[in-house]
């Protein structure tokens, strides 16, 4: 049999509140103390992505999101988007959010911020951001020239 070296599958979820995105500050290498989309790994063999991403986002972050209320937005595959090895991720929107903020898990800090003032983002987070307002911006007729 041979044996193959495939890529990492992880889900993230971009949660959009009065003009403001959800953001952690990650506890862990890498990237430790950056801040960052919440999300992370799937357990292998127990859960879909859109189960992963409403655990991630409650484990950082207090909020719970039903798997029904989440919107599939897109995939980032760059290779050496994270240092470690090859990572896919698998990003959501959560529009109808509930619970407290509080930072758990790998995040030592959650909050949100204003879109027009973002702090240093870990990983790919800046272009999945600013993929995200793009495509906020076409649906709202404003097209760039």
């Amino acid at each position: 049999m041979t044996n193959y070296e495939n890529p990492c599958a992880t889900a993230d979820v971009i949660v959009e509140k009065d003009k403001q995105i959800l953001l952690i500050r990650r506890g862990i290498e890498p990237f430790k103390n950056k801040w960052a989309l919440p999300g992370g790994h799937i357990d292998y063999g127990k859960e879909t992505l859109e189960r992963a991403a409403t655990r991630e986002l409650r484990e950082e972050t207090g909020i719970s999101v039903s798997e029904k209320d989440l919107r599939f937005f897109g995939v980032y595959s760059e290779p050496n988007r994270d240092p470690r090895r090859h990572y896919i991720t698998h990003v959501y929107i959560a529009k109808n959010f509930n619970g407290r903020l509080m930072a758990s898990d790998d995040a030592r800090e959650v909050r949100f911020f204003p879109l027009d003032s973002l702090p240093e983002l870990a990983f790919d987070h800046k272009k999945i951001i600013g993929d995200y307002l793009l495509q906020k911006q076409l649906k709202g007729g404003k097209k760039k020239a």
